[in-house]
């Protein structure tokens, strides 16, 4: 009988492998690497909950996979610690007010405000590619062992681990918060088989402040840690397939993709980092972009300038959804607007039942209300 093949448990230097891990990361852009077992039993009462609860809208695969996403071995077996990295994404030309400068845009009603994070390329790639390079390094230095990346991309319950790993804690408004770094930046992560020494987690740092809760637009913040997706503004905008609620349309304001505001009033942001790769530069003029001219793209124009851009995985019918509510919120503000109303109602009989209702709501916006 020939000798077992020896794992890379018995072959490496495992607390040098996790130093060295953390530092080919940051060579790769990644500002943290942190490293964290898989148990997640406390956490599966509260998926549980959320999902009873029903808050999380239509997105049917948070509740497809059940337990599973509490449960990393179950997903990728022979998984026993997981490299979780952080990545910054505030553009790098980004200016120290920039919260308040968001803020000006969304008081400007004809601007198209689009949440930051998308303004430049899709993080599902750049952070894929980059964790599979960090993956690569690793079995050159140790050889052959059981991987899999993921990066928002499989029912892995990635904030959990991430807090677990010390990469942050989790915010009142449910995002990762970092002492260095805020919450603008994303996540992603290796499951790997190999038994890495793990870091310690953080403590929480919000103390009493809930500058979040009070900022979310519509509520969706229900009490410290519990979100209602169906109510969030990104939610609304970006996974939600039909109508957006007539009880959220006036609320979202000049917001077309995505929300910022429970970021742009948490305290923590001070603290923001710019990126370090030039990927998620804004593309597009995104930043600065109008509604009537973003709601002027035609399907072919939306899906060449959207390309290897988060915003096209919507689509233009969503796209136009979304514009017509920003220009029907704008027509409220600014009545009169010849160019706004020109604008909706060169949509009025687009081939789409989903646009056609939000153009004429965005048109009836534009009527002084009746007594």
């Amino acid at each position: 009988m020939s000798p077992a093949q020896p794992t890379p448990s018995d072959t490496a230097d495992l607390p040098a492998l996790a130093r060295a891990i953390k530092a080919w990361g940051a060579e790769l852009g990644f500002a943290d690497v942190r490293i964290a077992d898989i148990d997640l039993a406390h956490a599966e009462a509260g998926l549980q909950a959320w999902l009873d609860a029903g808050h999380h809208g239509e997105m049917d695969y948070m509740a497809s996979h059940g337990m599973k996403r509490a449960r990393p071995a179950e997903l990728v077996p022979g998984t026993v610690r997981v490299i979780s990295a952080r990545m910054d994404y505030l553009p790098q030309d980004t200016q120290a007010d920039w919260r308040a400068r968001e803020r000006l845009r969304q008081q400007d009603p004809q601007a198209a405000v689009v949440s930051v994070y998308a303004r430049g390329r899709d993080y599902h790639k750049v952070l894929r590619n980059r964790l599979q390079q960090l993956a690569e390094r690793i079995r050159t230095a140790i050889g052959d062992y059981g991987y899999r990346v993921f990066t928002d991309s499989a029912p892995v319950m990635e904030l959990p681990l991430a807090q677990k790993a010390g990469l942050g804690w989790r915010g009142k408004h449910t995002l990762l918060l970092s002492r260095e770094a805020g919450s603008t930046f994303f996540i992603g992560e290796i499951l790997v088989d190999v038994p890495l020494p793990v870091d310690q987690s953080t403590g929480a740092h919000c103390g009493q402040c809930q500058a979040c809760i009070g900022a979310c637009p519509t509520g969706a913040i229900l009490a410290p840690g519990r979100l209602d997706a169906r109510r969030c503004i990104s939610y609304l905008t970006i996974e939600l397939k039909g109508s957006i609620p007539e009880e959220f349309r006036a609320l979202i304001g000049n917001r077309i993709y995505g929300c910022d505001d429970c970021q742009l009033a948490c305290p923590w942001n001070k603290f923001a980092q710019r990126a370090q790769l030039p990927d998620f530069d804004e593309r597009n003029g995104l930043g600065e972009a109008g509604l009537v001219e973003l709601f002027g793209w035609e399907e072919e124009e939306f899906n060449r300038r959207m390309e290897g851009s988060p915003i096209r995985r919507i689509g233009h019918e969503r796209w136009l959804r979304n514009l017509a509510v920003g220009l029907g919120n704008a027509a409220d503000r600014a009545r009169g607007d010849a160019r706004i109303v020109a604008a909706l109602r060169a949509r009025a009989a687009h081939p789409s039942p989903m646009v056609r209702e939000h153009v004429a709501w965005a048109l009836a916006r534009r009527e002084p209300p009746q007594h």
